[in-house]
């Protein structure tokens, strides 16, 4: 599915294919919505690892480095249930100094088979030292990697 469900807006998002699994679940056997901020912190570092070609291991325990969020949107359309297949997906909105807007995406599929956008996060992470909890520059490196995620000016983020 993740060659299927790109971001509309933007040819360069980074996107993986997931399984909804038990844990994900509440009682009704549908994705209980905290669970999605888990899944898409686990595919940020996914995107640091693969994307960004930076083991966030690295990021964290060598360059002791973190990304902490500090403002969070989140947006649910349609329910993900146990067992779907769907796709995340993540884009770049903007690059500060130190500061990184993310849109994050769920895609999954209807029961008719036609794609739908399940959740939305919109979201602020600053890069900080792990030692002074301060923030800090993002290395001239690392932004030109995030560089390649990064949405078009003019592109919008559309509306499900």
């Amino acid at each position: 599915m993740a060659t299927e469900h790109r971001m509309q807006h933007d040819a360069a998002a980074f996107v993986r294919e997931s399984t909804i699994r038990f844990h994900h679940c509440d009682p009704a056997g549908i994705v209980f919505y905290p669970q999605y901020l888990v899944m898409l912190h686990e595919f940020v570092e996914q995107w640091f690892d693969d994307g960004l070609a930076l083991p966030y291991a690295t990021f964290i325990g060598e360059q002791r480095l973190g990304i902490p969020v500090v403002r969070l949107d989140c947006e649910f359309f349609a329910p993900s249930r146990l067992g779907d297949r769907v796709d995340l997906s993540l884009i770049v909105l903007r690059l500060g100094n130190s500061a990184i807007d993310l849109v994050l995406e769920v895609h999954g599929k209807d029961a008719y088979g036609t794609p739908e956008l399940r959740m939305r996060a919109k979201q602020t992470v600053v890069v900080m030292s792990l030692e002074t909890h301060r923030s800090v520059a993002i290395a001239p490196s690392l932004r030109d990697r995030m560089s390649a995620f990064l949405m078009q000016a003019e592109a919008q983020v559309p509306s499900p």
